[in-house]
Parts: C-alpha cells; sequence; structure tokens
C-alpha cells in the first residue's frame, strides 16, 4: 500500500462545526413565504369502518385554507405492496391511519381544526397476534387478499436437512422472539411541498432516497392528474436516519396534496409522539430454529422457519426476510439450509427498515443457538465457531462469494481483548457473537449504482456533487477524504454537495451500509479522470514523462526531482486562460458487479462482506435480574478504515442501539395502540447509560472497494443481543430468548431455575403474607 495522506486518517466530520454551532438547518428551520402549516388527524380505532366525516366545521375555522379525506382526493397507491394510501377511505387498520388533514395560516390553528373534525366509526373486531391472524377464520385485515399472509416467495432449501439432521451426532431447536422498536431520531420527521405555477413540484423531505422517493412523487403526481412535470427533491440536513427513511411516508404526499389544493407551500413537521406513533418500527419476529453438528463439531445443517408482524400495511419491513437469508445461509460454513418467513398482516403499526435490516432478529437465534449446540456438544465456545468460521474464498450455499474475511481474526482479539479466560467473580459471565453483513452494496433494485460529478474550480476546489445520502453517519467526510486523497489536495479543498436532485446525480439511496463502498467508488472514478487530465497538462507543462509525475501537497510534483513541481491551481488557471482554454469536469457512475437474487435466492448481492465478532463482559444481579455491562468490545473486519474517528463512532453508536435493543427498547402496543409514545416511557439508552466499549479494527483490504474499504454502518448493532444473551446464561446459567432482556425477565428465569415462584418463595411452599406482582 501507498503512503495515504487523507485516507486512513482521524478526521473530524466537515459539517461538525456548523452542528455544533447552530449553523446547520434542518426541516424544523425551514420556512417559506406564504407557507400554511398541515396537521393529520389519525383513527381512534385500530379497526373500523369510517361511516362519515363531518368537515363543516373545520373548513369554517378561520385561517384554515385546506380540509382533506380520503374521500376528497385521488387514490395515491404507496408503499412496497401497494396497499396503503396517504389518507384511508372506506376503513382504518391501525391506530395510526391518516383519516383527514387539514393546511391552516399556522400550527394552533391547524390544531384546532382537526378537534373541529367529526369521524363516526364502525368499529371492527382487530387481529393483533400474528400466529392468530394465520389461523382459519381470522379476522382479515384487507379483504381483498382473502388471508392476512402475504404472497411473499420467503423460501429457500438448500442441500438436504431432513438427511444432515439423521446424520448430526448432536440437535439444539428452540423458539426465539424479536419485539417493536424504533429508531429514535433526535430529527423528527417533516416535509415542506411547494407547486410552481406549471404545477412542478418541489418537496424538502427528510430521506433516505432522493432519486426514489422522486420517483414515487411522480407516481402521485400521475394519480393526481399531473403528468410529464417535473419533481425536485430538496434533502435537508437529516436529524439520524437509520432506515426509517427508506420509504416514502403518507405525512409526504398529504403535504403534497395540501399544497396543490391550497396553492400555498405546505409544511408538515411531527412532534415526537407522532414521531412514535406514525413512523414505523423494525419488524417483530417469532423464530423457531435448529441447528446440528458432528461429532467434531462442523456443522451439518441449519433449519429456521419465522412469522413476522407485518402490521396493517407493507413498507420494507416484508423485505427483511432477503437480508436475514444471508446469516442464515452463510454466518458460518453450513452445507444445508432450510428457511421459511411467513408476513402476516395484523391491526398493528407496520414495519420499515431498520440498521440491520433483519439481520439482527436471525443473529440473535443463530448466535444463541452456536451456543447451546457448542455446550451440548462439549466444545469451547470461540472453538466451535472457529471450526465453522467463514474463510476467504468461500462461496456459500446463497452463492455469496467471499472475497476477503477476518473472521477468526475478529474472534482472536475478542478473546485477547476481553480477557476471556480470565478468572471470573460471582454472577460475572462473557459472552460473544459473530456476524456477517453486506460491506459492497446490495442489489435489491436493477441498479446499485450511485452517480458523482466533480467540479473544480481555477485555485484548486473541488465541487463534488454526489448521489449520495449523508444522514449523520459522515459519508460527506468519507468522499472528500477519498477526493481529496486521489487528487493530492487537502480535505478542507473539497465541498461536498448531497443535498438536491436538480444538482446530484442518481442514487438508489442510503441503506445497506454501501455509502462508503459505492459512493466512495463513483468519487474515486470521477477523481481518477480528473487526475489523468491535471497529470496529462502537467506533464507539457514542466516537460516531464507523465509517469514520473505525482499528485502531493496540492502541487504536481516529479517524484524523482521534488523541487520540480507546479501548483495545481496554477496549472488548472493556466489552462483556463489559454487560448482555446478548458475547465475541468468529469463524472463517474459506479454500478457494481453484484448480482439480483434469482427465484431460488441465489446471488452474489454484495461485493463483499463485512465480519466482525462482539465480546461482552457483565455482571447479573440474581436479586433483581439487572444486568450490568462491564465491558464491550466489538472487533470488524472493515478492509480499510477510510477514517478511523468516524468508524469508531458508528461502532459505538451501533453498539449502543444493540444494547438497548437487548436490555431495553420496546414499542409497547396494547391491541395495536402504542401505549409508550415519548422518551420517559420508551427506554431508550442515553448518555449515562453508555458502558466501556472497545473497537478493534482489523484490515483484510478488499480490492474492489475503495482503497481498499468495506461497509461498516450496520453491523454494530447486529451481534449485540446474542453476545450479551450468551453472557447471561454463562453468568447465571439461564437462557433468555425473547427480547428485550428486561430485569423482569431475568429475575423470573434465575427464580424459575432455582426452583422459585414469583414471590422468591419455594415452589409449593405455603405464603407467608401477601406477595404482589406488578406487570
Amino acid at each position: 500500500m501507498q503512503d495515504l495522506c487523507s485516507v486512513g486518517k482521524r478526521i473530524p466530520k466537515i459539517d461538525a462545526v456548523d452542528k455544533a454551532t447552530g449553523r446547520t438547518q434542518y426541516i424544523q428551520d425551514l420556512k417559506l413565504p406564504g407557507m400554511l402549516y398541515g396537521k393529520i388527524l389519525y383513527s381512534k380505532f385500530p379497526h373500523a369502518r369510517i361511516v362519515k366525516i363531518d368537515t363543516a366545521k373545520a373548513k369554517a375555522l378561520p385561517g384554515v385554507r385546506a380540509v382533506i379525506t380520503g374521500e376528497d382526493v385521488p387514490e395515491i397507491k404507496m408503499g412496497v405492496y401497494k396497499d396503503n394510501r396517504p389518507l384511508k377511505a372506506g376503513k382504518v387498520r391501525s391506530y395510526r391511519d391518516e383519516v383527514a388533514a387539514v393546511a391552516a395560516a399556522d400550527p394552533q390553528t391547524a390544531e384546532e381544526a382537526l378537534n373541529l373534525i367529526e369521524v363516526i366509526y364502525e368499529p371492527l373486531a382487530g387481529i393483533f397476534d400474528p400466529e392468530e391472524a394465520m389461523q382459519e377464520g381470522a379476522v382479515l385485515v384487507h379483504e381483498e387478499h382473502k388471508t392476512n399472509v402475504l404472497k411473499m416467495p420467503w423460501k429457500l432449501h438448500y442441500g438436504d436437512v431432513e438427511a444432515a439432521r439423521k446424520e448430526a451426532a448432536f440437535v439444539v431447536e428452540d423458539r426465539f422472539s424479536t419485539t417493536w422498536v424504533t429508531h429514535c431520531c433526535m430529527g423528527a420527521s417533516g416535509a415542506i411541498a411547494e407547486f410552481d405555477p406549471a404545477n412542478n413540484l418541489t418537496i424538502h423531505t427528510n430521506t433516505q432516497i432522493p432519486s426514489l422517493a422522486q420517483k414515487d412523487f411522480l407516481g402521485a403526481l400521475k394519480a393526481m392528474g399531473i403528468s410529464d412535470r417535473r419533481v425536485r427533491v430538496i434533502k435537508p440536513c437529516i436529524g439520524g436516519g437509520f432506515g426509517s427513511k427508506l420509504d416514502t411516508y403518507a405525512y409526504e404526499y398529504i403535504a403534497i396534496l395540501l399544497a396543490y389544493y391550497t396553492r400555498r407551500p405546505v409544511k408538515i413537521e411531527f412532534d415526537r409522539t407522532e414521531e412514535f406513533i406514525a413512523t414505523s418500527t423494525r419488524q417483530p419476529t417469532i423464530t423457531r430454529i435448529a441447528q446440528g453438528c458432528d461429532a467434531n463439531g462442523k456443522l451439518l445443517f441449519r433449519d429456521i422457519s419465522m412469522i413476522l408482524d407485518n402490521g396493517a400495511y407493507t413498507s420494507w419491513g416484508a423485505t427483511t426476510p432477503s437480508v436475514m437469508m444471508m446469516p442464515i445461509t452463510s454466518l458460518y460454513r453450513v452445507p444445508n439450509v432450510r428457511y421459511e418467513a411467513k408476513c402476516v398482516y395484523t391491526n398493528n403499526t407496520y414495519a420499515q427498515a431498520m440498521r440491520g435490516y433483519g439481520n439482527p432478529q436471525a443473529t440473535f437465534a443463530i448466535e444463541s443457538t452456536m451456543d447451546m449446540l457448542a455446550e451440548k456438544a462439549g466444545i469451547d465456545l470461540i472453538e466451535f465457531r472457529r471450526i465453522n468460521a467463514n474463510q476467504s474464498g468461500d462461496v456459500s450455499p446463497q452463492d455469496l462469494r467471499i472475497t476477503t474475511c477476518g473472521l477468526e481474526e475478529c474472534m482472536a482479539t475478542i478473546k485477547k481483548t476481553l480477557e476471556w479466560d480470565a478468572p471470573k467473580a460471582e454472577c460475572e459471565g462473557v459472552g460473544l457473537s459473530s456476524l456477517i453483513h453486506v460491506g459492497g452494496g446490495a442489489r435489491v433494485y436493477k441498479s446499485d449504482g450511485c452517480g458523482n460529478i466533480i467540479k473544480m474550480d481555477d485555485f484548486g476546489k473541488v465541487d463534488v456533487f454526489t448521489g449520495a445520502t449523508d444522514m449523520g453517519q459522515g459519508s460527506d467526510t468519507v468522499i472528500a477524504q477519498i477526493v481529496a486523497e486521489e487528487l493530492g489536495l487537502l480535505v478542507e479543498d473539497i465541498h461536498v454537495i448531497h443535498s438536491d436532485t436538480d444538482v446530484c446525480p442518481w442514487d438508489v439511496g442510503a441503506h445497506a451500509s454501501r455509502t462508503t463502498f459505492i459512493a466512495g467508488n463513483a468519487a474515486l472514478g470521477a477523481a481518477k479522470k480528473l487526475k489523468a487530465r491535471i497529470l496529462e497538462m502537467a506533464a507539457k507543462q514542466l516537460e516531464t514523462p507523465l509517469e514520473k509525475l505525482v499528485l502531493a501537497d496540492r502541487c504536481v510534483v516529479d517524484k524523482e526531482d521534488p523541487q520540480k513541481r507546479i501548483e495545481i491551481g496554477k496549472l488548472l488557471r493556466k489552462a483556463h486562460f489559454s487560448h482555446g482554454g478548458q475547465m475541468l469536469m468529469a463524472e463517474y457512475f459506479y454500478d457494481p458487479a453484484n448480482e439480483n437474487m434469482g427465484k431460488d435466492f441465489k446471488g452474489n448481492m454484495s461485493m463483499t462482506y463485512t465480519f466482525g465478532a462482539h465480546g461482552v463482559r457483565v455482571k447479573v444481579d440474581e436479586e433483581t435480574g439487572k444486568v450490568k455491562i462491564l465491558k464491550y468490545v466489538a472487533a470488524h473486519d472493515v478492509g480499510k478504515a477510510i477514517n478511523p474517528l468516524l468508524l469508531e463512532g458508528q461502532v459505538y453508536g451501533g453498539v449502543m442501539m444493540g444494547i438497548g435493543y437487548a436490555l431495553s427498547e420496546q414499542v409497547i402496543l396494547e391491541k395495536g395502540e402504542n401505549m409508550n409514545p415519548n422518551f420517559r416511557d420508551y427506554k431508550i439508552l442515553t448518555a449515562k447509560d453508555v458502558c466501556p466499549i472497545e473497537a478493534p479494527v482489523l484490515e483484510t483490504y478488499d480490492e474492489d472497494g475503495p482503497f481498499g474499504a468495506k461497509g461498516i454502518g450496520e453491523p454494530g448493532c447486529v451481534p449485540t443481543a446474542p453476545a450479551i444473551a450468551n453472557a447471561i446464561y454463562d453468568a447465571v446459567g439461564v437462557r433468555i430468548k425473547d427480547l428485550p432482556i428486561t430485569p423482569e425477565r431475568v429475575l423470573a428465569a434465575i427464580r424459575e431455575k432455582k426452583g422459585l415462584d414469583l414471590c422468591g418463595q419455594e415452589v409449593g411452599q405455603k405464603d407467608i403474607g401477601e406477595c404482589v406482582v406488578e406487570e
């Protein structure tokens, strides 16, 4: 590897100062001339027919400019399954269903107008348990589908699982469940829609998919009878994404409809309660898993079936089995694999993409049973994983091609850093979990590409127009480092623009940990084009063979005679102001050579895969069930760390998100109603809950990545829950199979193990006094 000046350096985020000093503008800060304020009325029932909506009083309120219902507007179909619409007509299927909307001169008037809308409902029986929803005769959420089970073919079988099971010396099987959790973005959702006199739409919105959102909004205009017009998506600074903005939401379409009917800009801005209620969660799962190995510990089969609570409508949550297949088929070498997942309609909230995209749910079951199987086989937990570890050059049963793999090195790092074999205090335990995740894009659309345009001015300063979306993860900084490295400039010479579809090229969106790899390669490709032109011009100017020249320190330098150089800005000015002058611009579209999965779900969906191992040391209080994390170590094979500072930040944040998923976070739904839509009752971890975390970085240098890098945005939260569950088992001998692992669950399991009842008395012992158990 050559010596690098920008890549590999701990450079602070280029937007850090603006964010710290309050200069950054979020959607909450934006105001357009003549802007109205929109508000949405939500259903009061989880399942009901809409008998009548009376909007007369709301329309008569001074300051109200528009009131709309599902009966007033064209049918705009939205969502992956196209089973949802922005404003519901005829029937509501969940508490978050949008029933009506208003636009008014100020937020207070809009809120008052909502209270004046009278809706008469005919309540219907609801269904809230996906297993019950699958039964014959169950209440149908969408009658036209004639079943609550979505017709999505999530089913694969590679090898012969039944034969392998008979051959296995050791088999474990069990049931695991995960619950609803939500993204908890600090920046709540919002949008401003505006039409010009020709009906061209501009929408300012928090989105991870500007190019795909543009397409969705064009579809909405077509449904509204507006064709052959432009849609411009402007993305303000996003205060957190984590997958929550990977689809278009009803509030965006409602803002568009209100703007169209009022001919004024309309802003809809969520408060925190709405953010909890009207945005989507991680997909809950019920998993039944069996794994088996031979007498030497070699895995022979893995057999998994899942039921996913789809909620009332279908967003990207229903497609998470496509990513769950990756760890199920390809985490460790396992020759025989069977998997089936059923997504089931209920009257609960519907699910979206969330960091890890199904991988955390699948890995929880896989890695918990890996420990169980190792124990049954009598093999050391780490050695058992080492026996089955993926290796560079492997091709998995799903045809995933493993180019580079540092899994064994990650596990060895965990063992050393966590002091795995050191003596443990009473009720103290250690646990480990591994991961695989896409690290080189993920072809879920026909294109997995990203465009990039670079413009250089006369002074050697660079504007980079990228399709990539920065939502706080620092992609603009990483892109600036890549371009600066290739052009011999400083990071402060690079200005990255990623906020406007009228200016920026196409990109499929910020998901699947793809941005560093895909957008980084796109930026590198454009920079290489410029570099070639700069070297060509400099060779003539310096009268030096081109192959002797390099770009460094803002200059073109003769590497054999470093005194012979020319400043890049000066060179560009000479090129510009010469006869027949020129300016420097270059474009590059990078679409990787990965593959869409076939009907058998085989296909190398990513150019490379990120591996890692997490280890944790915990102490469990047997009197309360509380779990204290003493030390957490998250080791990842990252290919090449473009920016170790930002990489560590991704890992730290991912780990804390994963710990919350494991121990405390849960959206509590009572017959479909969100009972904890606030940060008081939703137990997200805060700064005071941060535990000691170490994030060792292992670099395997992947040939296809920009400067050898892989994606690392999601892996930090993937194996956290099973690592903690395994550590709890090591500490006190109880296996928790349902998330979150609350003190109540741990305490109940400890008491059951000791033969005690919920009051701490021996089972069968005569009660002494009164025992009150609170839920």
